[in-house]
């Protein structure tokens, strides 16, 4: 496979995924700013600002500044409008090898955008957050449904789990790092559309404890941190089949792995101890495998020279 094609499909499955996950975030985090009178909206916007990495904003704080700095804003690829345009732009530039369903999926997505604001204004932010889950959901599917599992669907679906980690840990970030208006771990698992999955796993009991374990190392829900870490190391081995007699071949299955290994066989009650430096550890562990990916499958190379020494 060209490095260009895989480099595209890489940032399809990641930007897709960010988008939902900035989508599913904002709509339960402002629902909540809402709903609690107790909240200082000021301290919980800043927060969660600086959770998403915007944190170069000077105040005043507000929950429409950050639906137009995370939800609208079209020159920001951490944003949900500016997220699905940069997915619509790497599938345009891999159209021999995405399916139709996903092209006209996305292209489709990205029509729909210019009237984002117009949806917000009449109908609310919950109604858009609500549309870009959906969207995402049908590409997806559609995703899963049309793909062969071959090199493509291996580097799509490495970068959509790479993502999932990282807005995993961004999300329980919040958590820590929220100040006074620390929000419950019931909003985190709305957040993660893990409510109805968690409350049938663990019989109804919601504390600290359980739900860590569930958003961090539960091994059948495919959101959570543990799960996602385990579908990338999957995608990564299947990307290198002559793996030798001797560990493994790339860097990036070495983060990969350790950071799996680490997270796997700590105990609940030591993750929430140590929670912070988790999710911190998490995050950089997001930065160095896409770091260690580009420079093994989309390494760039130099335009040719002519030489006028060399034309005889």
């Amino acid at each position: 496979m060209l490095s260009r094609i895989a480099e595209s499909l890489y940032w399809i499955g990641r930007y897709v995924e960010r988008a939902e996950d900035t989508a599913r975030i904002l709509d339960v985090h402002l629902y909540r700013m809402l709903a609690d009178p107790w909240v200082d909206e000021e301290t919980a916007c800043r927060s969660l600002l600086g959770v998403m990495g915007v944190s170069k904003v000077e105040p005043p704080y507000s929950a429409a500044r950050v639906v137009g700095l995370l939800g609208l804003d079209e020159s920001n690829p951490s944003s949900v409008v500016g997220a699905l345009a940069a997915a619509r732009e790497n599938a345009r530039g891999a159209r021999e090898t995405v399916s139709s369903e996903m092209w006209e999926t996305l292209n489709a997505t990205w029509h729909g955008l210019p009237d984002a604001r117009r949806r917000v204004e009449q109908q609310g932010v919950h109604a858009f957050f609500r549309w870009v889950r959906e969207r995402c959901a049908v590409m997806a599917g559609l995703t899963d449904a049309t793909m062969s599992r071959d090199e493509g669907w291996l580097f799509l679906v490495l970068g959509r789990s790479i993502e999932r980690v990282d807005m995993t840990a961004r999300l329980l970030s919040t958590h820590v790092r929220a100040g006074g208006s620390i929000p419950s771990w019931l909003t985190l698992l709305r957040s993660c559309g893990a409510w109805e999955t968690y409350l049938r796993t663990y019989r109804g009991s919601l504390d600290d404890r359980h739900a860590a374990e569930f958003l961090l190392l539960d091994r059948l829900f495919p959101r959570s941190v543990f799960a996602a870490l385990s579908a990338a190391e999957s995608c990564l081995a299947d990307l290198e089949p002559d793996q030798g007699r001797a560990g493994v071949a790339t860097d990036a299955q070495r983060i990969v792995g350790r950071s799996r290994t680490n997270l796997e066989f700590r105990g609940a009650d030591e993750l929430i101890a140590d929670l912070g430096s988790v999710l911190g550890g998490l995050e950089r562990t997001c930065s160095q495998v896409n770091d260690a990916v580009s420079r093994r499958y989309f390494r760039q190379t130099s335009a040719v020279m002519w030489v006028s020494e060399a034309v005889a």
